[in-house]
């Protein structure tokens, strides 16, 4: 069976905004092209999405990142009607899958646990199984979509990982970003008029920018752990990213915006990012960074295609009219790639 992956390439423009901060409270920034860029982490906008997926999927098949896995498998234990010490029950059955508790009845570092695991370890206890193995296939089957989308990894036990199937990119500007400052005061509303100053004052680093988004979803891996719910899961994975906003000073800047141009790819050969089309940096014009922006990625799209790989099996747009490929909405895009994305997984399994 031949490779699929999807490819999306987002031109995003954010205002004034502080979307993504450093451990100083600055706006994350990145050198690319000589030049300081604006910077949102992959690890930010993962976040977003999956905060997406909890509303798309009603929660049912979205995972949770957890030092508390103790409590999640004694309230499943609880519900079957455990008649021994749930608490106690559920440490061993953790333990006995591979992973780590500490005395504080909280697992030695974050685990990512799907709904379907929990209640795989509980049902373990409840048929009284001593065999260990079992209890570790309970952890490695049945992965939220979320978990099979951005891999897991297990420190205390490597075969609890799971390799991801998507990938993120930093997001960058594309083109040079210097940070500002915002000075701000607040007003005692108590205060006498006899009183003058402000009851408080500081200071907020934001910066705006356009930026280059890039993701994509190896197809025929993530069917190995989804199957048939592939489709769905790239349905949900293309809109989250389209439409998700890391909500870094989100009540300061209302920055929320959504992208200016997408362009999504479907691809037998290879992943290919794009940002190389701006290594050097846009300057800006009477027609803002957008338009140029969006020229530079068509010229660097059509170099990369005749010189290195191959054109996309097939194309969509989103937004801005463009060269690149016809243009759609968002609705027809999803519509279309859930029937390319079905076609080919019903061509997997025959």
């Amino acid at each position: 069976m031949k490779q699929f992956y999807l490819d999306i390439h987002v031109l995003q423009t954010v205002p004034p905004s502080c979307v993504n901060r450093d451990d100083t409270g600055s706006p994350k920034t990145a050198i690319y092209g000589g030049v300081p860029r604006a910077r949102v982490s992959s690890q930010a906008w993962k976040h977003a999405m999956r905060e997406n997926f909890f509303q798309i999927f009603q929660g049912n098949e979205v995972g949770l990142r957890t030092k508390k896995a103790v409590g999640l498998v004694a309230d499943a234990l609880e519900s079957l009607h455990y008649e021994g010490d749930v608490h106690k029950a559920a440490i061993n059955a953790l333990e006995n899958a591979g992973i780590k508790v500490k005395k504080e009845n909280t697992t030695d570092a974050l685990l990512f646990i799907s709904k379907a695991q929990v209640e795989a370890l509980a049902q373990c206890v409840i048929n009284g199984e001593t065999d260990k193995a079992i209890y570790k296939q309970a952890l490695q089957r049945n992965p939220s979509v979320d978990m099979a989308l951005f891999g897991r990894m297990v420190a205390s036990d490597p075969s609890l990982n799971y390799d991801a199937c998507a990938q993120v990119a930093h997001s960058i500007s594309t083109h040079e970003v210097r940070n500002e400052y915002d000075y701000f005061t607040a007003v005692d509303d108590c205060e006498t008029k006899e009183q003058a100053g402000a009851g408080h004052l500081g200071a907020v680093e934001f910066n705006s920018a356009t930026l280059y988004r890039y993701a994509t979803i190896n197809i025929k891996d993530l069917m190995k752990y989804l199957g048939a719910e592939t489709a769905q899961t790239v349905d949900a994975f293309v809109k989250s990213f389209l439409l998700s906003m890391p909500t870094g000073k989100q009540n300061t800047f209302a920055n929320r915006t959504v992208p200016n141009f997408a362009y999504i790819t479907l691809r037998q050969d290879q992943p290919v990012n794009l940002a190389g089309a701006f290594e050097k940096p846009i300057y800006e014009g009477q027609g803002g960074y957008v338009s140029k922006s969006l020229q530079a990625l068509e010229e660097y799209a059509k170099k990369t295609y005749t010189s290195f790989v191959t054109q996309p099996t097939k194309t969509y747009c989103i937004g801005e009219q463009t060269t690149m490929g016809e243009t759609f909405s968002l609705e027809e895009v999803l519509k279309d790639l859930h029937h390319e994305i079905s076609t080919y997984y019903e061509g997997a399994s025959e």
